[in-house]
């Protein structure tokens, strides 16, 4: 008797636990996607306390700056009126090291702060040094020359004279590291001084002198501590709500974010948008597909093909033209007004003209599109790769000898590729703290859930076996008595005398 209570209690104990297990997995089914997204909005917002304040103010990622250079090899037959020649001549690439400073929270819900820059140059990563020498067009001769071509000829003329006076010629032979960085040019010093709105520029001039050791602007933009709607979004840049480059209120908008985190709980219908200072403009990406990094889910976003595309291909870009070609952008209002234009590399995704009338371009998607990794729950950028590249726009201009006989063509001066990824320890606690453990927890309410099922029909089964035994006991213990009563009666029999004539029968048997 105490074996089958104790096996009741048993039952009744597992029954009960089953019953916790169930409720258990069946409360988190309901609570734990409301719990994760809270945990989400609580660790993106710009906030100390949160888990990625961190990684948002000392960007832990390592991001490379590789720079690919057009060799021009026929610059003399270019002055003859001859199709220019280029060899794409690279990488040489730079780490880049971004950090937060002067970080102000607002009353607004909005915080400033300024990101500083750097670059050193990476031996191990380039395929040559800074100090080989590429032959490229003389922006300061050639952009000006563009500049000046509806001035007056005396002026014209007077250009010549100084740029022969300084020995300025059409295409120069210079290092990598002044190409990059800037080197000492009297020319510099006579334009700044003497037509000072032109050029702006004193001292060593050089493609990439502005950014190293820079910051990109004041930004200023949404913390989502008290609205999260407008999370990461940009408010002002520059104390501007909006620019002045562009010819329509639509293209100077400031929209997006930074660049750098977006909004979490992203879908396939989500873009992803950003101001560029480098560009002077926003710029939108969209979904292309779902895939993943490093065992995270992510969505990968991409260039429209209308990024770059002229106002009449795509009418909503009619405010950054005037437009050449479609697929390159003017971007000489934000840039001195000197003819340089922004696009793709080797003109991808742009008129066939364009790479057609430089020999040595090779457009392709695999090698030339830009792309960005993002975690959709979070929002938080794992792999990016943004490729851009920048052209000048020259053509011989009447009155400056330098120009020879040069047919209008916009040729390609570099184009860059700024590449980051997620990695080591940082990668290591994003995938544990918002990855794994969602996913476990996932899988445990299930889990719960069937366990606790499974618990609970255990002590429906012992109670039916009990019932049955119940039955078997009472059905064989009442055949037994009516057995017990037939050979009682066998054996009264054999003791009482037999009538007359049985023996008889018998013997006769």
């Amino acid at each position: 008797m105490g074996s089958r209570a104790r096996a009741r209690w048993a039952a009744a104990a597992l029954g009960f636990t089953g019953l916790l297990c169930a409720v258990l997995g069946a409360v988190m089914i309901v609570a734990v996607p409301s719990l994760i997204k809270q945990q989400v909005y609580k660790n993106v917002r710009i906030d100390p306390s949160s888990l990625t304040f961190s990684v948002w103010k000392e960007i832990p990622v390592p991001f490379y700056l590789s720079i690919y250079f057009f060799n021009v090899t026929n610059p003399k037959e270019i002055l003859q009126g001859k199709k220019p020649q280029v060899q794409e001549r690279g990488p040489y690439v730079y780490r880049e090291f971004r950090h937060k400073g002067n970080i102000t929270f607002n009353d607004n819900d909005t915080v400033s702060y300024l990101e500083y820059r750097s670059f050193r140059f990476q031996p191990d990563k380039s395929s040559g040094s800074e100090s080989d020498y590429i032959v490229m067009p003389n922006i300061l001769v050639l952009g000006a020359a563009v500049m000046m071509e509806k001035k007056p000829m005396p002026l014209k003329l007077f250009m010549t004279v100084a740029f022969s006076t300084l020995g300025e010629r059409a295409f120069m032979n210079r290092t990598v590291h002044e190409i990059m960085w800037g080197y000492e040019d009297p020319l510099v010093n006579v334009i700044s001084k003497y037509f000072p709105a032109m050029f702006p520029v004193k001292g060593k001039f050089g493609l990439f002198a502005g950014l190293n050791n820079s910051d990109s602007g004041v930004f200023t933009v949404f913390t989502g501590i008290k609205n999260f709607s407008r999370i990461h979004l940009v408010d002002k840049w520059n104390g501007l709500s909006k620019v002045n480059f562009w010819h329509s209120d639509q293209c100077n908008m400031i929209n997006g974010t930074s660049g750098q985190m977006w909004a979490p709980f992203m879908t396939p219908e989500s873009s992803l948008e950003f101001y560029s200072p480098e560009a002077c403009r926003s710029m939108k990406l969209i979904y292309q597909e779902t895939s993943t990094f490093q065992g995270i889910p992510t969505y990968r976003f991409k260039a429209p093909s209308t990024l770059f595309a002229s106002g009449s291909v795509y009418p909503p870009n009619e405010g950054f033209c005037p437009c050449l070609k479609s697929g390159i952008q003017n971007v000489s209002t934000c840039r001195f007004n000197a003819p340089l234009f922004l696009s793709h590399p080797h003109f991808y995704n742009a008129d066939d003209t364009l790479a057609k009338a430089v020999l040595g371009l090779h457009p392709n998607e695999a090698e030339h599109s830009l792309f960005l990794d993002v975690h959709p729950v979070t929002g938080i950028p794992m792999n990016c790769s943004v490729k851009l590249q920048l052209s000048l726009y020259i053509k011989a201009v009447q009155g400056i000898g330098q120009t020879g006989k040069i047919e209008p063509v916009v040729l390609p001066l570099l184009w860059f590729e700024e590449r980051g990824a997620m990695e080591g320890e940082t990668l290591h606690n994003f995938y544990i703290q918002l990855v794994l453990m969602p996913k476990v927890l996932r899988y445990a309410q299930y889990v719960l859930l069937a366990l606790g099922c499974v618990l609970l029909f255990i002590p429906i089964v012992y109670q039916i076996r009990s019932q049955e035994k119940c039955y078997l006991f009472w059905s064989s213990s009442k055949k037994g008595s009516k057995d017990k009563e037939a050979m009682q009666a066998y054996s009264e029999s054999l003791m009482t005398s037999a009538p007359k004539g049985t023996v008889l029968q018998e013997a006769r048997l």
